[in-house]
């Protein structure tokens, strides 16, 4: 079996060492690079770069630079993805974002890990877990989200929360580690809505 089947399967596998994986990500990082150094005015070039680089994406989104993933082809995106500065994706396993997702500055977005035993870790070997992402979810600045989590439908992920574990459909989840705080209630609707005559 190869380490890109062992990393698909969610086992052990080794990143460090193995020719095909270095390739990908070799490219997928020099990939990310042109991405980077493109003036935010360029968008159709943008555009392109993405597209060649991510495994799905809907018709429109934006990805504010910089920008930096793994492989790219292990990320799919739905309709209206936003993502602010600073937003990581290492996507060892499938990242799926559904649409209307929004994404505020420096979030990280990680389906790699390591061992706890260090024998192992030191031999290079991690596993990577994959992450979903329901329609509606915003996640506030600095989110961490780890391996193996699933966030639902409408939620909300407040700023600097560690996601370790799945988050149901239409809540507020905070903290670290993120738990979740309250369900979203029609109320919510109105809280900024004061002005309007």
């Amino acid at each position: 079996m190869t380490e890109r089947e062992k990393m698909q399967r969610g086992q052990l596998y080794d990143a460090n060492n193995d020719a095909e994986l270095l390739k990908e990500r070799a490219r997928c990082k020099d990939l990310c690079f042109l991405y980077n150094q493109l003036k935010p005015s360029l968008v159709s070039e943008q555009d392109k770069i993405i597209r060649r680089l991510f495994g799905k994406t809907g018709k429109h989104f934006c990805i504010t630079a910089p920008f930096w993933c793994d492989y790219g082809c292990n990320i799919e995106i739905g309709e209206n993805f936003y993502s602010n500065h600073n937003c990581t994706i290492l996507d060892g396993a499938k990242v799926i974002f559904g649409d209307n997702v929004f994404i505020a500055p420096n979030c990280v977005f990680s389906t790699a890990g390591h061992p706890l035993d260090a024998e192992q870790r030191n031999r290079g070997l991690e596993y990577a877990y994959s992450i979903t992402v329901g329609n509606n979810v915003w996640f506030g600045a600095s989110v961490t989200v780890l391996p193996g989590v699933h966030i639902g439908n409408n939620a909300v992920i407040g700023a600097g929360s560690v996601v370790n574990r799945d988050i149901p459909d239409g809540v507020v989840a905070v903290g670290n580690p993120c738990r979740v705080l309250r369900k979203i209630t029609e109320e919510d609707k109105k809280k900024y809505w004061r002005n309007e005559t």
